[in-house]
């Protein structure tokens, strides 16, 4: 039983790190849609991606054909992540330009911006289930146990629906952390891809010189308000 609770709290240490990534993609997607729409979105992709993390979770224990040679050397995961990793490169690069644009400042009032409700679930879904491909693999290695992993699954989906919001919210009220936030899912997809050719990157050279950016950023942000209350105080 301890070595069970041991594995659970692993698993869930686990499947919350690369929540990171989750709670960045979402923020993103459900910034296109109304501000009344945002938390049901953020609901409803969260809650269709949990169903297909654990559907995905029976598939990779009954088909062992997803890792796999299918074609030349690839496997069905890899062919995953290497359009996963494409298409995360896209988006993010796709909102830079949105954002340096100005074409969100007023997102209820562009037509434009308003992506339909459905889109932004299924790109939530899709997400998802190509940052979680790696670790039910590796969870399913740690562990024959399948309540163990459903747990921790429901666990860290439970904490990523509780802190998207604010975080999200949060990002998005700010236009440098945004542009930085989008900078590094263009290095996530970058890794993805890497990750489907078989190159294996290091997850310590992408989150420790992000957690330095962010301080770094933050900084930068107390500063300005120091800034800004100084100069409030010293007028006549």
């Amino acid at each position: 039983m301890a070595d069970a609770f041991a594995t659970l709290l692993l698993l869930i240490g686990l499947e919350l790190v690369l929540g990171v990534d989750n709670i960045l993609v979402i923020s993103i997607f459900v910034a296109r849609l109304p501000a009344t729409r945002r938390a049901r979105a953020r609901l409803t992709g969260l809650g269709l991606a949990l169903v297909a993390r654990i559907g995905m979770l029976f598939l990779l224990l009954t088909l062992s054909s997803l890792t796999g040679p299918v074609i030349g050397h690839f496997s069905t995961r890899d062919m995953i992540l290497i359009a996963g990793g494409l298409f995360l490169l896209w988006k993010a690069v796709h909102e830079i330009h949105h954002t340096i644009s100005l074409k969100d400042e007023h997102p209820e009032e562009s037509g434009h911006l308003q992506k339909s409700f459905l889109s932004v679930i299924a790109q939530i879904v899709l997400l998802d289930i190509v940052f979680s491909i790696d670790s039910v693999i590796t969870a399913i290695g740690l562990t024959g146990e399948v309540w163990i992993i459903i747990a921790a699954v429901v666990v860290s989906f439970i904490a990523i629906l509780a802190f998207s919001g604010p975080i999200g919210n949060f990002i998005m009220g700010h236009p440098a952390l945004k542009i930085l936030a989008l900078s590094f899912l263009i290095t996530i997809g970058i890794t993805i891809f890497m990750e489907g050719l078989h190159k294996h990157v290091p997850k310590a050279y992408i989150y420790l010189p992000m957690g330095f950016a962010v301080c770094v950023e933050m900084l930068q942000m107390w500063y300005e308000r120091n800034r800004k209350m100084k100069t409030q105080t010293e007028k006549p």
